[in-house]
């Protein structure tokens, strides 16, 4: 079957497709199904948090894609709903958390909505969802989070930070600024702080190469150079923006 190549950009992001295999980033072998955000585990900078109390009471993950954030917490005996828009991930988030031996209640729902998911939730994970979503959708999204969650809530957000640098295949439309935060997440969440994260992907250099090849890399003149780092295991490492925020 014939894939669909893309990049990462809000316009031409089919998340079901890649997840179901049915798309795949520009530069990746044919057959070859890469999920950059998907590393096999939860990330590393939410597993830190975890170990410092971040987590408490009932947990919403917000585009928990295979689910690995929500296993993760579920094992450590939160109570966690994970959410997605795509039927492909919920299934194969599923499927993990089975073999796994952790309940976790995985469902397919629109972020700006939330509908069916239930409230009363007291802390949210959003790791790497906002900064898939236009301005309307992000207002809207942030209205969403604050219905279902109990007042007082705490909400760890992770997206790309405006620092990611040049010679990846996040194009600058899907950056965020802290400004953007501010204003419309600011609506209905205080914001405490904003700090700077790594995330680690799937990519590595020789991918990046080829993508590079395929012409699917960012290249826009409003980018720093930078450089592309890399963790011990030879995964590019992306820059985030972490956000903490209490519900108003």
């Amino acid at each position: 079957m014939a894939t669909e190549e893309q990049t990462f950009s809000r316009q031409n992001m089919e998340f079901d497709a890649l997840y179901a295999g049915r798309a795949a980033f520009g530069g990746v072998a044919p057959g070859e199904k890469m999920i950059p955000w998907d590393i096999g585990e939860p990330q590393r900078a939410v597993v830190e948090l975890a170990r410092a109390g971040g987590f408490t009471g009932k947990v919403l993950d917000a585009g928990c894609g295979l689910g690995e954030n929500a296993i993760m917490l579920a094992d450590q005996g939160y109570e966690v709903t994970g959410v997605d828009g795509s039927p492909s991930a919920i299934e194969q988030a599923g499927q993990r958390a089975s073999a796994h031996g952790v309940p976790v209640r995985f469902l397919v729902a629109d972020a700006t909505e939330l509908h069916g998911v239930g409230t009363g939730f007291d802390t949210v994970l959003d790791s790497g969802l906002y900064h898939c979503l236009d301005a309307g959708q992000r207002s809207a999204y942030a209205a969403a989070l604050h219905r279902v969650c109990r007042p007082g809530a705490t909400l760890h957000l992770f997206c790309f930070a405006e620092s990611m640098p040049s010679g990846t295949p996040i194009t600058q439309e899907a950056l965020v600024s802290k400004d953007d935060l501010r204003t419309r997440l600011g609506r209905h969440w205080r914001i405490l702080d904003i700090t700077e994260a790594v995330f680690a992907t799937s990519f590595t250099h020789e991918l990046l190469a080829r993508m590079g090849e395929a012409g699917a890399l960012d290249t826009g003149p409003a980018r720093e150079p930078g450089e592309v780092q890399v963790d011990a295991q030879g995964r590019v490492l992306t820059p985030m923006s972490y956000v903490r925020a209490l519900r108003k």
